[in-house]
């Protein structure tokens, strides 16, 4: 059976607010509602061959997704953020043009684009189930529940699902809690030496191990502040009728600031 896409020609598309693209115009408006139909640019596009390339070993398959898409090539710009496509028809995987990629979205429960969100959910549980020890193996019905969930969180808010959000949903998904790896990454280079402080040499090292002013306790151990020894020195000197001066006091210096 023919592709219902097969009549679309061409389109006009505009750079959304959200820098998204989305449809403005097609050849078959009969056909085709562009009521909040989105289209994926050329940087989206090798973003999401980078993402399905690792699937490959379990059961990707590459022509799901092109028979999923209508690709097209920049035909001229519009001006004011407005951009006329026309129709390529070669593989976009294999191509070297900046293509947009339309989701073909006429069936949208039995279509081919519906196809490769089953096909990529089911590839993306195989190769997390392979890669990461669950206390229970993932199921396509756990991953399709969870993701479905969140669309309908933007449904509520009036937000339109842009085709890009809506593969890369099920392309980096990952189960909760299990970003505690990048948490431990962190805690890790807490723990390490900080290697912003400078080193010290071994004459350095000395001196300020012998200076006077770094010290915090008495010759004897005690165990009383600065603050209250610096007192008791003053209250001495004042029995004895001398006069000190705080300034003639030996200032602590900062470590590791010389």
């Amino acid at each position: 059976m023919a592709k219902s896409s097969t009549t679309l020609d061409w389109c006009i598309v505009r750079l959304g607010e959200d820098h998204n693209w989305w449809v403005d115009e097609v050849s078959d408006p009969v056909r085709w509602d562009v009521d909040g139909l989105s289209i994926v640019d050329p940087r989206q596009v090798d973003h999401l061959i980078e993402l399905v390339e690792p699937m490959r070993d379990y059961g990707f398959d590459q022509d799901i997704m092109e028979a999923a898409f209508i690709a097209f090539r920049i035909e001229r710009d519009l001006g004011e953020g407005r951009i006329r496509l026309r129709r390529f028809k070669d593989s976009f995987f294999e191509s070297d043009e900046k293509l947009f990629i339309l989701a073909d979205v006429i069936d949208e429960e039995n279509g081919p684009y519906a196809d490769l969100l089953d096909h990529i959910t089911r590839c993306r549980v195989k190769m997390l189930n392979d890669l990461f020890d669950f206390a229970a193996k993932l199921t396509v019905d756990e991953v399709e529940d969870e993701i479905r969930e969140e669309q309908n969180a933007s449904f509520i808010e009036g937000k339109a699902i842009h085709t890009f959000e809506e593969l890369t949903g099920i392309l980096d998904y990952m189960p909760a809690g299990w970003d505690a790896d990048e948490d431990a990454s962190e805690k890790s280079n807490a723990d390490e030496p900080d290697d912003d402080l400078p080193e010290l040499d071994e004459e350095e090292e000395e001196r300020l191990k012998n200076d006077e002013s770094l010290k915090w306790d008495d010759e004897e151990g005690g165990e009383g502040s600065e603050d209250e020894k610096s007192g008791e020195d003053k209250d001495a000197a004042d029995e004895d009728g001398d006069k000190t001066d705080g300034g003639d006091r030996p200032k602590r210096r900062s470590r590791g600031k010389h």
